[in-house]
Formats: C-alpha cells, sequence, structure tokens
C-alpha cells in the first residue's frame, strides 16, 4: 500500500539539494525550471504542515512531535494550500521544462487536484474512521519502528504525541457523522483501536526504564493518560459508532470514477480495464488447464467449463497438500525471500541492492485489511530497512478457517507472496526509485507503478526460469495472476455495480481459485477502499506492455537487466510516464 509522502523543512535543505533533479542550480532564477524547483518545494513545505504523520515516515523529522489537525480549521488550510499551489502551477510555462521536470509537473498537478477532491468531495475525515485509527497508530510506530535517531529523541517524540492523541481521537468523534459512516469501517476499526496500546507495549513501555525520574513520570502519565482515551474511544466505537453506522460503503460511480483517474493517471476507463480483466481470466484459466492435463489423468482436450473448473480444481489440490505449518509462516517468508534474492543475482537480472530488510509480525494496528505488506522507509530516512510485514493467523480462528488460509497460501504461493512483497517486488523497487530522480517523485510514488512492477516481478521470475522444473509453481503463479484481474473486476462491482457478497464470492472462489478466508477477507477489503485493487491489473499491464515497446525499440541491444535498471532508474511515476521517457516520447 503507498501513501503519499511529502517532507521538506529548511534543515533539510541541504540534503534535498542533493537528492532532487530539481535543485537550485546556476541558472538565472527566472527559468521554468527553477520556479518549478520552487514550487515542489512549497507543496512538499505544504504537505509536511498538513501531515506530520506522515512527513515522520516520509524520513522529515522536524516535526515529530507534532499530529495532524483535522479540524475544521486545518481542513480548510489544507485545502486552501493545494488550491493556491494549483494556481502556482498554471502560471509555469510546462513544455519549457526539462522531460523529468514535466513528468514531476504532471504527477504534482495530478496530487494537488487529488487533495482537493479528497477534502471537497470524498471528504473521508466525516465517515471513514479508518484515517483516524491508523494515523494514530502510525503517529507512534513510525516514530519507535526504526532507529533513525537517538531513542532518547524518539522517545521524547513518542511521549509527547501520546499526550495529544486523546484530543487527536476526540476530533475524531467530533468529525466522523454516523450516519455517514458505514457499519464494516465502523467494527474494523473497532476491532484494530485496542493496537494502539499493544504498540505502546512493545516499543515505547520497554525502554521507559532508560528515563530520568521526571521523564519517566511524565511518560508514565502520557500512557495513563492514552490508555484513559483509548478505552473512551472504544466505548463510543462499540456503543455509539458501531450501532447507529449506516452509511454505504459503496461509493457509487461519479466518485469511484473520479477516484480511480487520480490513483491510477491511466489511460484505461473502468469499462477498458473490466474487458481486459475478463479476457485475462479466460486466458489464464485455459493456460492453467493445460497444466493441469500434465499433473491428473484422464483430462479431456476439449474440456466442458465444468470439467475445466473441476480439472483445475484436481491439480491445485496437489499444490495445497504442500504447505506451511500454522506458526512457520514467518519463517517460511525469510527463506523464500532469501531464495529469490540469490536467484536475482545468479542470472544477473537486475542489480540487486544491499538496503536491509526486515519480515515482520504485521502490527496489530494494521491487521484486518490485507494478509501481507511491503513498508518501505520514506525516501531521507537513507539506510533505514524495509519491512515486510506479514499477518499472524487469528488466534480465534476455527481449525477449518486455518486450513483454508494456509490451502491458499501454501509452500508455492509463499514464494510467490516474498517475490511480490520482497525481491523484486515492493522492496526491491521501494529501495532502488526512491533515489532517482528527485525527492518529490519518491514522495509521490505511483500505487500503479509499484503493485503493477510487483505482478510483473511474478511473471519475470516464473519466465526466467525461477522453480523452472515444478509445473504446480506455474500453476499456482497463474492462480496469483488471476487474482489480480479478479481483483479489478471485484472493486468496480462493489463499489459501482452493487455487487452482493454472493457475487464476488463467486468471483473469487469459483472463477479465479481463491480459498474462503481469502476471499471472505478481499470482500472486506474491498468494501473498506476503492480503486486500490485495480492498481495491480492495471499496472502490470502497463508494465508488460512497456517492456515489449522498448524490447522492440532497443533491437540487439535489449537485455531485462538493462532494462529493469533503466525502469527503476526513473524512479516510481505512473506506469506511462516511465515508458515515455525510455522511448523519447512526448511527455503526456
Amino acid at each position: 500500500m503507498i501513501n503519499r509522502r511529502a517532507a521538506i523543512a529548511l534543515a533539510a535543505a541541504s540534503t534535498l539539494a542533493v537528492q532532487t533533479s530539481w535543485a537550485a542550480t546556476s541558472e538565472p532564477q527566472s527559468t521554468p525550471d527553477t520556479a518549478f524547483a520552487a514550487l515542489s518545494q512549497r507543496a512538499l513545505a505544504h504537505w509536511i504542515a498538513v501531515s506530520p504523520i506522515t512527513a515522520t515516515f516520509q524520513g522529515d523529522h522536524h516535526l515529530d512531535a507534532e499530529l495532524d489537525d483535522l479540524s475544521p480549521a486545518g481542513r480548510a488550510k489544507a485545502l486552501a494550500g493545494s488550491q493556491r499551489l494549483l494556481a502556482e502551477l498554471d502560471r509555469i510555462d510546462v513544455a519549457r521544462l526539462s522531460r523529468e521536470n514535466q513528468v514531476d509537473a504532471a504527477i504534482l498537478r495530478n496530487q494537488l487536484r487529488y487533495d482537493v477532491w479528497g477534502w471537497q468531495d470524498s471528504q473521508d475525515w466525516a465517515w471513514d474512521p479508518q484515517v483516524y485509527g491508523q494515523a494514530a497508530g502510525n503517529a507512534l510506530y513510525n516514530l519507535m519502528a526504526r532507529e533513525f535517531a537517538p531513542l532518547p529523541e524518539r522517545l521524547g517524540n513518542a511521549v509527547t504525541r501520546m499526550e495529544k492523541l486523546p484530543a487527536f481521537l476526540a476530533q475524531a468523534r467530533a468529525n466522523l457523522d454516523p450516519a455517514r459512516v458505514p457499519r464494516v469501517h465502523a467494527e474494523t476499526v473497532a476491532k484494530q483501536n485496542g493496537g494502539l496500546l499493544s504498540l505502546v507495549d512493545e516499543f515505547i513501555a520497554p525502554h521507559l526504564g532508560s528515563l530520568p525520574e521526571a521523564e519517566r513520570k511524565r511518560a508514565d502519565a502520557a500512557i495513563a493518560g492514552l490508555k484513559a482515551a483509548v478505552a473512551e474511544h472504544q466505548q463510543w466505537l462499540d456503543k455509539t459508532l458501531v450501532p447507529n453506522a449506516k452509511g454505504d460503503f459503496r461509493i457509487g460511480a461519479k466518485l469511484y470514477d473520479q477516484k480511480l483517474q487520480f490513483a491510477l493517471m491511466s489511460s484505461l476507463s473502468r469499462a477498458e480495464i473490466r474487458a481486459r480483466a475478463e479476457k485475462g481470466i479466460d486466458e489464464a484459466r485455459a493456460e492453467m488447464y493445460r497444466i493441469a492435463r500434465g499433473l491428473v489423468k484422464d483430462l479431456p482436450a476439449e474440456p466442458t467449463a465444468e470439467q475445466q473448473q473441476s480439472g483445475i480444481e484436481a491439480a491445485l489440490e496437489l499444490a495445497y497438500a504442500e504447505r506451511p505449518k500454522r506458526d512457520a509462516v514467518v519463517a517460511d517468508a525469510t527463506a523464500t525471500l532469501k531464495q529469490a534474492r540469490q536467484f536475482l543475482i545468479d542470472k544477473d537480472l537486475i542489480t540487486v541492492p544491499s538496503d536491509p530488510v526486515r519480515i515482520i509480525t504485521m502490527p496489530e494496528f494494521q491487521q484486518g485489511v490485507a494478509v501481507a505488506y511491503c513498508d518501505s522507509p520514506g525516501p531521507l530516512d537513507v539506510g533505514q530497512p524495509t519491512f515486510y510485514a506479514v499477518s499472524p493467523i487469528p488466534k480465534d480462528w476455527s481449525d477449518a478457517q486455518v486450513d483454508s488460509f494456509l490451502r491458499e497460501y501454501n509452500s508455492r504461493m509463499i514464494h510467490l507472496l516474498s517475490i511480490h512483497e520482497g525481491i523484486p517486488g515492493h522492496y526491491l523497487e521501494g529501495a532502488v526509485t526512491a533515489r532517482f530522480p528527485s525527492t518529490l517523485r519518491a514522495f509521490l510514488r505511483s500505487g500503479l507503478f509499484a503493485e503493477g512492477w510487483a505482478v510483473y516481478g511474478e511473471r519475470m521470475m516464473r519466465e526466467s526460469g525461477y522453480l523452472d522444473n515444478d509445473p504446480l509453481f506455474h500453476l499456482v503463479q497463474l492462480k496469483f495472476y488471476l487474482r489480480t484481474m479478479a481483483n479489478a473486476i471485484l472493486d468496480q462491482g462493489v463499489h459501482v455495480e452493487g455487487w452482493t457478497r454472493d457475487q464476488a464470492m463467486d468471483l473469487m472462489m469459483r472463477r479465479t481459485f481463491q480459498q474462503e478466508r481469502e476471499a471472505a477477507g478481499k470482500w472486506v477489503r474491498a468494501q473498506l477502499s476503492s480503486a486500490q485493487l485495480p492498481t495491480y491489473f492495471v499496472g502490470v499491464q502497463e508494465q508488460l506492455d512497456m517492456r515489449e515497446a522498448v524490447r522492440a525499440a532497443w533491437g540487439s541491444k535489449f537485455t531485462l537487466k538493462a532494462y529493469h535498471d533503466a525502469v527503476l532508474s526513473h524512479g516510481a511515476p505512473p506506469v506511462r510516464f516511465t515508458r515515455e521517457l525510455l522511448l523519447n516520447e512526448p511527455i503526456r
């Protein structure tokens, strides 16, 4: 999951001058490029003021003791700032900018318009309690999870933020209108709320003994105040918000189409995405059946629809038989990440970074949305580790639910998960693209690029011979690819077409062979989010189209390593911009 990243401060100016392609140069101050450089810095300064919590994540630590202001005055200030910056961008002659700055200008314009749309049209602050729950957790987690500064400094800022969190939670209660809040959002946040105190227990409490007595007393008081505030907020969630949550989780066609364009910056419309995904599912199922015929006896060459279904299911059962133990998912993810890394090196497919990566158990306040995610450090937190977070199996699941989960995340699927979240997926891409070519582009990292690259990596690894002698790996990789197409269809089915749970489960469990626990979790995720699930499919479609276009243009000079390194050297803008830069096409 890619968050908007924004961070700049006066003390960081020298760092930005090194890291950005638009930093101050010997050019006269009146040139379009220098005007855009100044505007970019003002935009970053605006975002850090709007969201100190996000700034901490990005690696700017000058407001690490502050929280976001989502009061009416704070929201009005944020909206006015984005509108002012848009007006300034309109006064710059974008056609006279360098090609890289033309890309950054397009990304900046889109983000500012997205900001305005969010404050005025979407208004998540009024109906989505996740806005506050995730922010509160990240306010502490992003301070303490990485050692970007001495412990006493980070601990002091965490204490200050804990002192301010009761007011932040009260702000959430004031802003949220139960009549607009979907019940699934209310229930999810009610389950996650206690995770805020788990963060205190894990990351803060163990270090309090190192503090001087006065600071220890202040920290104890802050923790006590936070515990009381979390308890008060939990009572409000359970007694007021959940029972009275009457909002529709479906955002509707108008808002969905608007959000889709902002989130993807793709030329594909909703209808085109749906048509490509439907066709892709049919093609992938046909290939899966071809593989199944080599694994299962007596499957007909020309199957009926039911014969195709049962034949693929029978072959997948062979893969499901090999799965990790309940408590071994993290250990298996660690081993497969190492194996994928060595394969890339041995095959010389891409330049592999040495940035540290750690596999961790997903923090409680993040659980309930995805099985795994990659948490890359902010572009200014150079040298800090990437976290590959894996959600534990809930303790209250029945044996049947655990079995369903482990059938989905069988041993071969764990390989693909490590490829997607780790290497050459999100970890590798995030480590490399944050360095090029501008800090602005790193902060506005495209979810479409990131997710498309990760899915592309799954296919590229298999095509390059990873587990080459294992047809079941190919079968499971195709099943994982089916999931990306189902994601795209599910998202618009839920938010535009009014799909029921039964329709969603049929797509996931029958057409794309997902297990019940995976499908049930994705049904919840589709309700909790919008316009994120299509990024996987649309992104990989554009990544594959770009590779073939560059292969044709480069001819005999094309190698996968040269291509992959060139792609990532442009950062992670929406894929179409990388393609235009590589092929020297006009920036559109």
